[in-house]
Formats: structure tokens, C-alpha cells, sequence
């Protein structure tokens, strides 16, 4: 029998912060993960070719670097070797056409480049990002603070007390608008909507679901703050620095070592049980789904009836998929500016990304997906040979149940096989070639992973959903997952439950981790 101050579930990034956190107040903590490696869905390999070095899932830090969790580890993360680079270009579009635009890490340049694509827009975005700044410090403070806290009711509180409660009901219900909305009230252009729209998708929404207006701002107010940040050689620098805080503070980490069990005695956690061992703790954190959590976990305790029905209730998201290749050069894009950005989005624009998303409501292959092309080697030369490239393509509009293909060119009666994939990564190939020409040439390897890998990759991606669960409005803040406890709180006491299925929801933050971290003594 072992003995540990905290036992967490699963080495996501949300474990990882919990766990730099709470061996630095002094816990022995123990991180137990069912896979060959640390990290979740960090995870850096050569998985195309010997010496190009691949983010295999996640690839982008703005959302970790800009949050809590960073802030208090960021002197420990240097000192264990972790630099991060940037790009003063952090996203770009291509149109069919080949028009194309950037968004710059600079408020001034993307007013003045969007009033040199359409006179007034970079104007209407100049206001559009003020009104944003004047509610800023409330919305990152609900993204990075319980929402059932007096903290977060002072900060509300506070903002009725400066603008009156009619203006804020205004304000509230605008955020509660759809990205779509946004951009049509604010932009001409259709290619800066175009820049903008497929962001939307990188919070589990379209662009047509209710609050997507608010947290598409939430996202552009980060790139233009903090760019798109990597970790120097590979996002797995941020693990090996945040796994050297916890060990050298006295903690360890056990791989393919699978939890299948919460002990719970007297409706206190005892420990968990896997294939191996039982370890036991006074805290134990789950970086788990509900689901697993409440009907594969915790099996020694009655689950009250209002948190069956929540889990019931929860529902996952899109699928996604990611293409990853090693290029003997550089993808040779018309628009300089776009060399340089971090990613790439290809797309006709909203409407184009609203059409997708319901065409993979309804199961089927999108006849015209928005493809985002992540360019690692842009700004980190280090991760691949001299003079090569690696490039990372994310797929975000993907049915988790397969039925059919929108264009009625590839035969999906049999669901995801092989031939499926392959057919659509051509079709996604063929695209690409359409704005850089040299692209099928470059390609020295590629390495597909379709929805189904995802999901056996790791099992927090269920069908393939890289964010554990939809972002709508019902199941974000005090909804996600359940209504029924605040903080991360769970029916069994000192057992918290973390990760992207529970507040703030996804993204490469690790801010539900350090939200628990800190209710812990």
C-alpha cells in the first residue's frame, strides 16, 4: 500500500498545474496516467519523419500563457528550461479567390490594415475591442475565478455600480449574441469576418450558437495580446518543466498505470484502485468526463438523482481530425505577412463555416471544411532539420457518427474506415494546393489521425471531441458539468473533479487545476 497527500487522475495540463501547485505547498502527489506518456493531449513526437518534431495534438499556448496557472509557475517553468516563442502574426485566411488577411499581436496595425481593406472597418474594430476592454477585467475574472464565489459577485457588483443595471442587462444580452451576429453588425469586409469566424470553432461553438459573440472576443482579445506562443522544440518543454517542479518538490508520476476505481470510505475519499495497486490519499483529483467519473469511477457511493440526470444530459461535441506533415520547404503562400503567421485558416467565410458546422450535425463529411494550417516552423526552426518544415493540420468540423459525405463522392456506409480518410484528406490536400502550389511536392511524410484515433489516444476525447464536452451556454460556468456542486466539488468529500468537462471548459489553460489547487491546504 502506498501512501500520498494527493493521487490525480490523468496527466492533462490541468493535472499538471494542480500538481506543480500542491507539491510546492508541500504535498507528496502522485500522477497516474493509462498511457506510454505524460502530458494528455500535450504531446510532442516524430511521428512523420526522424527529426521533425510534430505537436501531435494541441500545438498553441496563448490561452495558458495570458492565465492564472502561468502566471504563478512562470518563474519555476524558466528555471526548468521552458521558453516560449511568438510570431507578431498570429492567424491569418485565404479565400478561394486567394484574397487573404492577418491579425497582428498589435492593436494599432490591425486597425490600420483593416481600414486599408475596407475604410471604417479597423475603425468599427478600434470600438468593437473597447467596448471588449471595459468588460475585460469581469470576463477573464469569471474564465479564471469560480463564478460562485464572492469574488466573482463583487466584480459583478462592481460593474452595476459603473454602468447602471439597464445598461448592463444591454451589455449582457449582446454577449449573448452569436459570432455570426457580431461580425455582420461590425464588418463590411468579408474577408476580415472570414479572419475572424473560424476562430469560434476553437471554443466548441459555431457560429451561429448563443454566446459565441462574447467568447470569439475573448479569443481575439488573446491573440492580439499574446500571439500564438510555443514552448521552444516542442509543447512537451511545457510538461517536462511543470513534471521537474513536482518531482523535485518529492512527486511522482506512474505511467500505463490505469484508475479504475475511487475507494470511499464514510463518503470521504480513501484512495484510488488500479490494475496494480491501491494507492491511498487524503485528496484525490479526477482529470476525467463526468461519464467516467460517475458511472465508471465512483461505483462505491449512490450518485444523487439531479447529477445522474446532469450526466445524462452532457453532451459532446464535434469531432475533429489532424494531418500532420513533414516538407522538405516552406508552403509558398501569394501574401508574405502569411509565411510568418501561426496559423492558417482556409474558408469562403461565415457563411461557409456556419454550413459546415450543420452539415456535421447531421453526420455528414462538410463539402468545404475550414481547414487550419499550423505553421510550428514559421517562428521555431528548431523543429525540424535545417531548411525543413513541419506543418500541423487541425480539422475541427468532423461528425462524431459518420452517416454520409455533403459532396456524395465518398462512400461512408461503412463509417470511418481507412479508404474514408484517406479520400478526405485528399480532398483537404487538393485545397490546400489551390493557394500553395508547392505544397504535394514538399511532402516528404504525413501522419493522419482520424476522429477514432483521437478518442483511443485518449479518452477524455470522446468521438473524437478535442473539448470533453460542447461549449454551449448550457454547458458552461456554473453548468459545467453539473449544477449541483460549486468549485470543482464532488458528492464525496476532498475528491474535486478537473479538466476541460468542468469549469472554465477547454483549452490549453490548466486553470480548473489551479482553481482546485487553491481550495487545497
Amino acid at each position: 500500500m502506498k501512501y500520498f497527500d494527493t493521487v490525480i487522475i490523468g496527466s492533462g495540463i490541468n493535472s499538471l498545474t494542480a500538481a506543480a501547485y500542491l507539491s510546492k505547498k508541500g504535498h507528496k502527489v502522485l500522477v497516474l496516467e493509462k498511457n506510454d506518456w505524460i502530458g494528455g493531449c500535450i504531446k510532442t513526437s516524430e511521428i512523420t519523419a526522424p527529426g521533425f518534431k510534430t505537436d501531435v495534438f494541441s500545438g498553441w499556448h496563448p490561452n495558458f500563457v495570458t492565465g492564472p496557472a502561468y502566471a504563478g509557475l512562470k518563474k519555476d517553468l524558466e528555471e526548468n528550461g521552458l521558453e516560449y516563442l511568438n510570431t507578431e502574426v498570429p492567424a491569418g485566411v485565404i479565400l478561394p479567390n486567394n484574397e487573404s488577411a492577418v491579425l497582428y499581436a498589435n492593436r494599432e496595425k490591425n486597425i490600420h490594415s483593416f481600414n486599408q481593406i475596407t475604410h471604417g472597418d479597423g475603425d468599427r474594430y478600434r470600438e468593437l475591442m473597447k467596448q471588449f476592454d471595459d468588460n475585460s477585467e469581469l470576463v477573464f475574472h469569471l474564465l479564471s475565478n469560480e463564478p460562485l464565489t464572492w469574488s466573482s459577485v463583487r466584480k459583478l457588483l462592481k460593474l452595476v455600480r459603473e454602468k447602471g443595471v439597464q445598461e448592463l442587462k444591454r451589455e449582457a444580452g449582446t454577449m449573448l449574441k452569436s459570432a455570426a451576429q457580431l461580425l455582420d453588425q461590425t464588418f463590411e469586409s468579408n474577408v476580415i469576418k472570414a479572419l475572424l469566424a473560424p476562430w469560434i470553432l476553437h471554443t466548441g461553438l459555431g457560429p451561429n450558437d448563443a454566446a459565441g459573440n462574447i467568447m470569439l472576443q475573448v479569443l481575439i482579445f488573446s491573440l492580439e495580446a499574446a500571439g500564438m506562443p510555443i514552448p521552444k522544440g516542442g509543447g512537451d518543454q511545457l510538461v517536462k518543466a511543470l513534471m521537474k517542479i513536482v518531482e523535485r518538490n518529492g512527486g511522482e508520476f506512474i505511467i500505463n498505470e490505469n484508475v479504475y476505481k475511487i475507494l470511499v470510505e464514510n463518503r470521504k475519499v480513501k484512495g484510488v484502485q488500479t490494475q496494480n495497486e491501491n494507492y491511498f490519499a487524503n485528496y484525490v483529483l479526477a482529470n476525467v468526463t463526468p461519464h467516467q467519473l460517475y458511472e465508471n469511477l465512483l461505483t462505491e457511493i449512490p450518485i444523487p438523482e439531479s447529477v445522474q440526470k446532469d450526466v445524462r444530459n452532457y453532451k459532446y461535441g464535434n469531432a475533429s481530425m489532424q494531418i500532420h506533415y513533414a516538407l522538405d520547404a516552406p508552403l509558398d503562400w501569394e501574401n508574405p505577412e502569411l509565411r510568418k503567421a501561426a496559423m492558417i485558416n482556409i474558408t469562403s467565410g461565415v457563411e461557409a463555416v456556419s454550413q459546415s458546422v450543420n452539415e456535421v450535425s447531421n453526420g455528414l463529411l462538410p463539402k468545404q471544411a475550414t481547414i487550419a494550417v499550423g505553421q510550428h516552423t514559421a517562428f521555431d526552426p528548431s523543429r525540424a532539420p535545417e531548411g525543413k518544415h513541419t506543418l500541423w493540420v487541425q480539422l475541427l468540423e468532423m461528425p462524431r457518427v459518420l452517416k454520409g459525405d455533403a459532396l456524395g463522392e465518398i462512400d461512408t456506409s461503412e463509417g470511418y474506415t481507412q479508404k474514408v480518410i484517406e479520400a478526405y484528406v485528399e480532398r483537404i490536400e487538393n485545397r490546400i494546393c489551390r493557394h500553395a502550389p508547392n505544397f504535394k511536392e514538399n511532402i516528404i511524410s504525413r501522419k493522419i489521425l482520424s476522429p477514432k484515433d483521437l478518442e483511443s489516444s485518449n479518452v477524455n476525447l470522446v468521438g473524437g471531441d478535442p473539448y470533453s464536452g460542447v461549449a454551449s451556454i448550457d454547458q458552461l460556468m456554473l453548468w459545467r458539468p453539473t449544477s449541483k456542486y460549486k468549485k470543482h466539488d464532488t458528492p464525496v468529500k476532498n475528491l474535486f473533479h478537473i479538466g476541460a468537462s468542468t469549469h472554465p471548459g477547454p483549452g490549453l489553460g490548466g486553470t480548473s487545476g489551479y482553481l482546485t489547487a487553491k481550495q487545497i491546504k
